[in-house]
């Protein structure tokens, strides 16, 4: 009898954690929001807000979240070592091993945009074998930004 009532709370168990992981899996709503944490968030936000045309969604003393023109994507930019955020999220990022893809319609009138607000090229403007065109720049944190109109494989 309680082997048969083992095997039946196990069984239980093991249907729960599958329903469970197939929600996970057939889930449709996630959203990504990326995270920096720098001592830079002025200097970030006037990137972010004058060059890059990004709204501000919240900001505060020690946090600012930013949306792009059309609301579809954020990005956040937190203070280091504050005392409201657990350890995990207090180290400062260091400026290297990250990028930011923005894909746009028109990548010519970015590039020729961003040389106007005195934004430096890090990467000039280039048509790639597999047929995107892109350019980069970069943030004052040290984020390499991909901006790039995707057009698939050149014939």
């Amino acid at each position: 009898m309680h082997l048969f009532t083992l095997l039946s709370v196990a069984y239980a168990v093991s249907s729960a954690n599958a329903q469970h992981a197939d929600s996970i899996k057939n889930q449709t709503t996630m959203k990504l929001n990326a995270g920096v944490i720098t001592e830079k968030l002025a200097e970030t936000k006037s990137f972010y807000t004058e060059i890059m045309g990004f709204g501000v969604t919240f900001e505060n003393e020690f946090y600012l979240l930013l949306h792009t023109p059309d609301r579809t994507a954020e990005i956040s930019f937190l203070l280091p070592n504050h005392p409201s955020q657990q350890p995990l999220f207090q180290p400062p990022f260091q400026g290297q091993g990250v990028y930011l893809t923005i894909e746009v319609d028109d990548v010519d009138a970015w590039h020729e945009k961003m040389i106007a607000k005195g934004v430096t090229i890090k990467i000039s403007l280039r048509d790639e074998p597999w047929g995107d065109r892109h350019f980069a720049i970069e943030d004052p944190n040290g984020i390499g930004i991909d901006i790039v109109k995707y057009s698939g494989a050149a014939e």
